[in-house]
């Protein structure tokens, strides 16, 4: 991958958010199984997630227990360039990211709601991708004491932005306006040497 450059975030659509999978097999750390399903998607298992490109300090095996018991930065990647049901396949990876990082289960219904935001935000990134910018090549996601940052690197020139003004009931063109509402911040790194970009959000963790 070439050295991004930073950019802010600017104009785009996107879709509104997609249909709930089932949940991945959790990956060796100890922690409550995520549900069987939880909507009508194709499901997306942690040995899918390993197929399609499960990769970074979050992978699953001796790695994964490593750098999560380390109590510093958490990361974990996803390659999705070559990868079918893409958007359930990235929720179940973050969802499986979740368990493991102890968001859930939750405890209280704030923590359950900050991580049915985070795979909200992780949809509507995703399919964005999708739709506008030739589809996601990798999902990133890390986590410190206080943010969990997301990343979907894309091979699009576009630049993504809520549509103005925004319209409740119309249909479509809602994905960004929902992932700037739900969002600490965000914004855009475009790849400097070569086409694409790599969008981010991050949000606050629960207390």
């Amino acid at each position: 991958m070439t050295a991004p450059a930073v950019a802010s975030g600017v104009p785009a659509a996107e879709p509104g958010a997609p249909a709930d999978p089932p949940a991945g097999t959790p990956a060796g750390a100890a922690h409550a199984a995520p549900p069987a399903a939880d909507g009508g998607a194709t499901g997306a298992s942690g040995a899918d997630a390993s197929r399609a490109g499960a990769s970074g300090t979050g992978e699953p095996g001796a790695n994964a227990s490593a750098a999560d018991a380390s109590g510093g930065r958490r990361s974990r990647r996803l390659e999705l360039g070559d990868a079918s049901g893409i958007v359930p396949l990235a929720r179940d990876f973050t969802r499986q990211a979740l368990y493991d990082w102890g968001w859930l289960p939750a405890a209280t219904a704030d923590r359950r709601a900050a991580a049915e935001d985070v795979l909200l935000v992780v949809s509507e990134l995703v399919t964005n991708a999708c739709l506008h910018a030739e589809g996601p090549e990798e999902l990133r996601v890390s986590l410190d004491a206080k943010v969990l940052r997301l990343e979907v690197e894309d091979r699009g020139p576009g630049q993504p932005a809520p549509r103005t003004p925004h319209r409740a009931g119309r249909p479509g063109g809602h994905g960004m306006f929902i992932v700037q509402r739900l969002c600490l911040d965000w914004g855009v790194v475009r790849n400097a040497d070569a086409p694409g970009k790599t969008v981010w959000a991050e949000l606050a963790a629960p207390e």
